[in-house]
């Protein structure tokens, strides 16, 4: 009788984050034992580790940003503060056991796919190789933080640093400090600066949407509920699936209810921004969703603050003592800090050759694409987590994530029941998909204004245009006549791609 345990494979995955840890888990649950993470920091949680700003924290309400596998009840407020979020990713680790499977301080640069073994060599930063069957790619959209080429940045003569990068061991207090950039992260930490900072000055190029988030702790009696009556952790988490859908239908299908949305939020913007001209230098000229919507009830007041100034002119360049804007006009000041975002790289920064040396980046170019955000064609074993037109403009990314594990580990069950030793989607098969994608976007609000979703010539190529529950439904199993399966290739066979059409038996 044939064994049920899954083939011994070695599976290697770059990133300790949610895509990460939750990929290992679902492997591990799977069977698999032979599992790698490599992580270039210190400490498992990606993002979640590293960005450590005043007011840092998770943006959708916590109890759906988590693993449905490792619920927690006793979040101190709905949407959980950085280090709370951080400590959650620890925990799940560490009580799944995926702690011991992380090689901590190893930064993966290169891998490539040898078409003789049908394996993936790993090269790191320090220059150790290691070799894997499977190579899962969990590296995020948005690690590696931006920074614009602004003109004597490099001879301002006081602190600087990125949003993403704090320095917690430069002083604020009593200084003048310059904000360049207005997206998430800003609307998050200019309020605490704000309150220890001489004078802040903010620069604007583009005023974000803003809904209400007060984020108040939990009263003890809710935290009661929620941890002793039965139920009632399932019914939020439901509610709050609900809620983040019929925003994703705005979105995408329903542009009414879109329009309901911008309205609501253009009166809470205009509560909370009494004076006129300030109203005026906040109010969105594009649509409320082609950029990313944004969650606070403190940034638009601390705007309106006697030490803040928003400021709507170019940055044109920098002295040694501040900010020159357009108009010439010089804006001392003593600390800059960059909330200017990430640049969105699915792999960064490891160069990724599959089958006839083909490196990845440079396939895709501009337009990064793979079936189901997942998988790409000439690049066997290659899973990618949270990858091209996977991301939601609102929603739980852990939602799509958990999909995406959950595909990942079928591919490996599918290899067991095959008998090969790799699989590789068909290019039609990816074409075909990745079309389907782009036509369905072509009616979202996603390409009215230019953002990081999309690229120079309007492709969108960061968000899935449907529901999380759709895109759970499409990745439930994998479908075998989509895949080539491959076989290591005898001596005499040197194209690396021996090879039969997948069967749905």
């Amino acid at each position: 009788m044939k064994s049920s345990a899954p083939t011994r494979r070695r599976i290697a995955i770059v990133g300790t984050g949610f895509s990460g840890i939750g990929a290992a888990i679902a492997l591990r649950r799977a069977g698999h034992e032979d599992i790698t993470l490599f992580e270039r920091g210190d400490d498992v949680g990606g993002v979640w580790a590293r960005n450590t700003y005043p007011g840092a924290a998770c943006d959708v309400p916590s109890y759906v940003y988590s693993f449905s596998f490792a619920q927690r009840r006793d979040w101190s407020r709905p949407c959980s503060p950085q280090a709370e979020v951080h400590e959650y990713l620890r925990t799940v680790a560490r009580e799944h056991g995926v702690l011991d499977d992380v090689r901590f301080g190893t930064e993966i640069t290169e891998a490539r796919w040898d078409a003789a073994t049908c394996a993936w060599t790993l090269a790191a930063d320090d220059g150790a190789t290691f070799e894997a069957d499977v190579l899962i790619p969990a590296c995020g959209q948005l690690t590696r933080p931006a920074t614009p080429a602004i003109p004597g940045a490099d001879r301002f003569a006081g602190a600087m640093f990125h949003s993403a990068e704090w320095d917690h061991d430069e002083p604020l207090h009593g200084r003048r400090v310059a904000v360049i950039g207005t997206g998430a992260s800003a609307v998050q930490f200019v309020p605490p600066v704000a309150d220890e900072a001489a004078h802040v000055d903010v620069y604007q190029r583009s005023a974000p949407y803003m809904l209400p988030r007060t984020n108040a702790p939990y009263p003890r009696v809710v935290r009661e509920v929620v941890e002793r009556v039965p139920g009632v952790q399932t019914v939020r988490r439901e509610g709050g699936r609900l809620l983040l859908e019929g925003l994703i239908a705005a979105f995408t299908v329903a542009p009414p209810a879109r329009a309901a949305v911008e309205r609501f939020s253009l009166a809470f913007m205009r509560l909370q921004t009494p004076d006129r001209e300030l109203r005026e230098k906040t109010r969105p000229d594009y649509p409320l969703g082609c950029k990313r919507m944004l969650f606070s009830s403190h940034y638009l007041p601390a705007l309106g603050r006697e030490n803040v100034d928003l400021v709507v002119d170019d940055v044109d360049h920098l002295t040694e003592d501040g900010v020159v804007t357009g108009d010439g006009r010089l804006r001392p000041a003593d600390v800059v800090i960059w909330g200017t975002g990430f640049q969105t790289r699915f792999v960064a920064p490891m160069r990724i050759h599959g089958l006839g040396g083909r490196e990845l980046t440079e396939l895709w170019g501009d337009a990064p694409r793979a079936h189901h955000g997942i998988t790409v064609a000439s690049f066997p074993n290659l899973f990618l987590l949270y990858g091209p037109n996977t991301n939601l403009g609102v929603g739980s990314i852990v939602e799509m994530i958990e999909a995406q594990t959950g595909y990942v580990v079928d591919a490996l069950r599918r290899l067991d029941r095959e008998g090969a030793d790799a699989l590789d989607v068909d290019p039609t098969v990816m074409a075909v998909s990745d079309a389907q994608t782009q036509e369905r976007l072509q009616d979202s609000i996603w390409t009215r204004c230019a953002s990081w979703y999309r690229v120079e010539d309007g492709r969108v190529t960061t968000n899935w245009p449907g529901f999380m529950r759709e895109y759970a439904a499409k990745v439930r199993r994998l479908r075998p006549e989509e895949y080539v399966f491959l076989e290591r290739p005898a001596a005499d066979a040197a194209d690396g791609r021996t090879a039969r059409a997948g069967s749905a038996r």
